[in-house]
This record gives structure tokens, sequence and C-alpha cells, in this order.
């Protein structure tokens, strides 16, 4: 199920919104104009993005924390720790800290006796959501040709 088909998202086209080019006979139904402010990544920029990307988000337990984080969720240390019990208490902080440093989570601490320690996603970091959807539905897709392999 995709984001946007979780919250209800749905964009009915209006009249006044048609362009002159809606009357001009098109090649394929797919061919369309890039939107305004999209760049092209050259080979090397995409290269340089993907080992970014790779580098924010290489841990083992980072996209297990972030999943535990997505929709708006405000989680206290101590329950991310009961979530995701397979984790160290060292490796949790280690992996936390390197999101907050990255810009993925937003620490909060509440100075109380005792300390109480809150974590969610800052905008930046929800934004992860759909690109780690589409991660699992390609996941899905490899399930389901490995399926159609098995039955020829």
């Amino acid at each position: 199920m995709g984001f946007g088909k979780l919250i209800g998202i749905t964009i009915a086209a209006r009249s006044e919104d048609r362009h002159y080019t809606d009357h001009m006979a098109r090649t394929h139904t797919k061919v369309r104009f890039l939107p305004k402010g999209k760049q092209k990544h050259t080979e090397a920029s995409a290269a340089k993005g993907v080992e970014e990307v790779l580098r924010i988000l290489e841990g083992r337990w980072k996209l297990v924390i972030l999943f535990h984080l997505f929709g708006g969720k405000v989680r206290r240390f101590s329950e991310l720790r009961r979530a995701i019990p397979a984790v160290s208490e060292k490796m949790l902080i280690q992996q936390l800290r390197q999101m907050e440093r990255d810009g993925v989570v937003r620490r909060f601490v509440h100075h109380q006796v005792p300390p109480k320690v809150e974590y969610s996603l800052t905008e930046w970091g929800q934004a992860l959501c759909p690109a780690l959807d589409a991660l699992l539905k390609w996941v899905d897709f490899r399930d389901s040709l490995a399926g159609q392999e098995m039955s020829r």
C-alpha cells in the first residue's frame, strides 16, 4: 500500500487546470514534461547522491528505528529499547545520535528527574516514508518474480 493511498489522497483534474498541450496529439501516453525545479543527475552526481544516502542510512538498526518513528510518533528511549529487543542499549544510542547528527531524528530532553528523552522524526526524516515504501514494493516484486520462476 502506498503512502498516498494510506492517507487517502486523491487528485482530480479541473477544467481550468488544462493546458493548451492537452489538445495536442501525444505520441505516447507516458510522455510528460519534466516538472520545473527537478534537476537531472549525471552519472557521477547520482552515484555521489546514492553514496550519501547509504552513509546516512547505513547501520543495522537505523531502518528499524525509522519504522518505529514513522507517522509522527514520539517515542521515549525506553519505548524504542523495548520495541527493538535485539539491539543493545549502546548500539541504539549510537544509531540515534548518528541519525540526529544527520538531521533525520530530533531528540528532545526533558529536564527532570529521572531524565526523560524523546525521539521523533524531523520533517526531512518523515519524507523518507515514500522511499522506504517503494523499497518494500521492490522486495515484494522480487518475491512475486521468484514465485513465477518456481511455477515454470
